[in-house]
């Protein structure tokens, strides 16, 4: 006899006029906007809390907001306001937030991931968003072909309908343009970004740590030339060699971000599939203490120094993405090209993580902007996507996905949301220009 898939439980039915899926700086960013503008939001979001990469994949940075150059000064430029700035001020007014540090030819600052997800707790409430955690989105609700009207949620009571007006995919893997067979491609013909497992090191004189390596986080050569030969001894495995350790909030503690996960068989590791996500996880761990061992033997400052703390998962870096009405270009981001639909703002470099070292290509003293299209899907209506998940190349996406960013994407979806439920305009018939006006009225400054 063949098995039958059953839930017995009895099925809970939640209606809104908006539906965020995902809890990450976009989603947190965009339920916060609409529920603003007097929008009835549940936000859904499968941990505990919010953060996404930046809290539950420990990247523990706020990247994106400080244009880059040749000549710092020691003085950030800052390039992106709007939400980001507005999210920036309240994790510092809480204590959670770092002074900026050299990171190359720019500027990033360090947070407490435990302060992050109580400002995300505090914003949401705050505007009166409906979180749902420990929730994870199984099926969209689709009216005809193309009319998403929600989606179906599992939780631990039981499977949970929510009816939305409006529905906005922040999964960061596209999960429901996915579910509802939209176009999407995942990375360059397949393949990714390899995900990393951030750990951080307590127990560093971070004095004696600087002056021996100096301000920049990305670690000078000399530290890589130390990595290549203890990995060749034999003595360590050690499958990267350029590496970032940054300062944090706390007293003597290192965040560090220098692993590269890859699989068995030499892949780079996907983690939308489940078998390379779990050899992610934990050959991920098993790196974290061999580079901390590392550390400890042969880094200046972290003789004493142990693992306080890893990520709750891999941090993911490029997996799904929507075919939007837009794509950003790895030209646009080089060339620091400007759209008159673009609802966001950047001077983050291209940073690959491919092969034993990352590439980091610079955008000096200028920005690049990202077009409204790019977050619309180009087939199915009632739906949005934000964060990094939205169609951009290979490259671009590098550079497109990080924390600044995705709350500025988050800012603008909401934004465009809160139109086309009020005024009847569906996604694709939302002028970016006009989209863009209204973000400079809320201090998005895409102007500069």
């Amino acid at each position: 006899m063949s098995a039958i898939a059953l839930d017995r439980r009895s099925q809970t039915r939640l209606s809104c006029d908006v539906l965020v899926v995902g809890g990450g700086a976009a989603g947190v960013a965009a339920a916060a906007t609409a529920a603003r503008h007097g929008l009835s939001v549940v936000l859904v979001e499968r941990h505990g809390f919010c953060g996404g990469g930046a809290v539950a994949g420990h990247s523990g940075t706020v990247c994106g907001l400080y244009e880059a150059s040749d000549n710092l000064r020691n003085r950030p430029v800052q390039a992106v306001w709007g939400f980001a700035g507005e999210f920036v001020d309240a994790l510092e007014a809480r204590g959670g937030l770092a002074d900026p540090v050299r990171y190359g030819k720019t500027f990033t600052r360090v947070h407490d991931p435990i302060v992050w997800r109580e400002t995300a707790d505090a914003f949401l409430a705050d505007a009166g968003v409906q979180v749902i955690y420990h929730a994870v989105a199984t099926r969209v609700l689709v009216e005809g072909d193309e009319a998403i009207e929600g989606a179906e949620v599992w939780t631990k009571q039981g499977p949970v309908q929510i009816r939305a007006g409006m529905t906005i995919d922040a999964s960061g893997d596209a999960d429901l343009v996915a579910m509802a067979g939209m176009p999407s491609f995942v990375g360059d013909n397949g393949r990714v970004q390899n995900p990393t497992m951030i750990f951080r090191l307590m127990g560093v004189d971070v004095a004696a740590f600087r002056a021996a390596y100096g301000e920049d986080t990305i670690m000078p050569a000399a530290v890589s030339e130390m990595i290549v030969a203890a990995n060749g001894s034999g003595d360590y495995t050690l499958p990267r060699a350029k590496i970032w350790l940054f300062p944090t909030t706390r007293p003597g503690e290192l965040l560090c971000n220098c692993t590269r996960i890859i699989g068995a068989d030499g892949r780079e590791l996907n983690p939308l599939l489940w078998r390379d996500f779990a050899e992610a996880e934990i050959e991920g761990r098993r790196q974290a203490r061999e580079y901390a061992r590392f550390f400890r033997d042969r880094l200046r400052g972290c003789e004493n120094a142990f693992v306080n703390d890893m990520a709750v998962q891999v941090g993911v870096r490029q997996t799904r993405q929507i075919e939007g009405r837009a794509k950003l270009m790895n030209a646009d981001v080089v060339g620091g090209r400007k759209f008159a639909d673009g609802i966001a703002r950047s001077p983050w470099p291209i940073e690959l993580h491919s092969g034993t070292r990352p590439k980091v290509e610079w955008l000096l003293d200028d920005v690049y902007e990202i077009p409204f299209g790019c977050f619309v899907p180009v087939k199915g209506q009632k739906i949005m996507a934000s964060g990094r998940c939205l169609s951009a190349e290979h490259e671009a996406v590098a550079s497109a996905r990080v924390t600044a960013q995705c709350f500025s994407y988050g800012h603008a979806i909401g934004h465009a949301t809160v139109v086309c439920l009020r005024d009847g305009v569906a996604p694709a018939e939302l002028p970016g220009a006009d989209l863009r006006m209204m973000l400079n009225r809320d201090g998005a400054r895409l102007d500069g």
